[in-house]
């Protein structure tokens, strides 16, 4: 199973492929789509879609796992991030690949096993859980990652019934 992680955003989208086959992971691709602050952000979507259409294509995902939004401090940035999640989700939709969501104490838990994990902790476990000489930079593409490999363990299991139903 292929799946394309992404950490939305709409000045840095963190993405990141893995291949899940029999409880390994392997990297497939990761990195991150970037637009200028000075750019129309009409612009600035259209280089997200056009990145998304085009990472589709090339790593053909089973299944795309995105951060659900979570928005406690800049409440400012809320709609911009949302609405390059929402070109995110169309490309996903036109190309024919389920999207999964999930949230950063899911994505926490599932990778570490403890929904308090730091961020450096969930770095670090996705770096060895991959097997990467390093944590991938910026940090968007590791939380891309990280998201990913959330959902190879949730997919299929009683994790992912109870994160559906919120128990989680």
């Amino acid at each position: 199973m292929i799946i394309l992680g992404i950490d939305p955003g709409y000045a840095i989208v963190g993405y990141g492929a893995i291949r899940f086959e029999r409880g390994r992971f392997s990297p497939v691709g990761y990195g991150a789509v970037t637009t200028a602050a000075e750019e129309r952000f009409n612009r600035r979507l259209e280089k997200i879609y056009d990145s998304m259409e085009q990472m589709l294509k090339q790593c053909r995902p089973d299944a795309m796992s995105v951060e659900k939004l979570y928005f406690q401090n800049n409440q400012k940035t809320a709609i911009g991030v949302a609405e390059a999640r929402g070109v995110i989700l169309l490309a996903a939709q036109k190309a024919g690949v389920p999207v999964y969501e999930y949230t950063p104490l899911q994505v926490k838990t599932a990778v570490t096993g403890y929904g308090q994990a730091r961020k450096p902790q969930v770095m670090e476990m996705t770096r060895r859980l991959l097997k990467l000489s390093e944590v991938p930079k910026p940090d968007d593409t590791a939380d891309a990652l990280a998201i990913a490999i959330c959902h190879a363990h949730a997919a299929g299991s009683a994790l992912r019934l109870n994160m559906i139903q919120g128990r989680y």
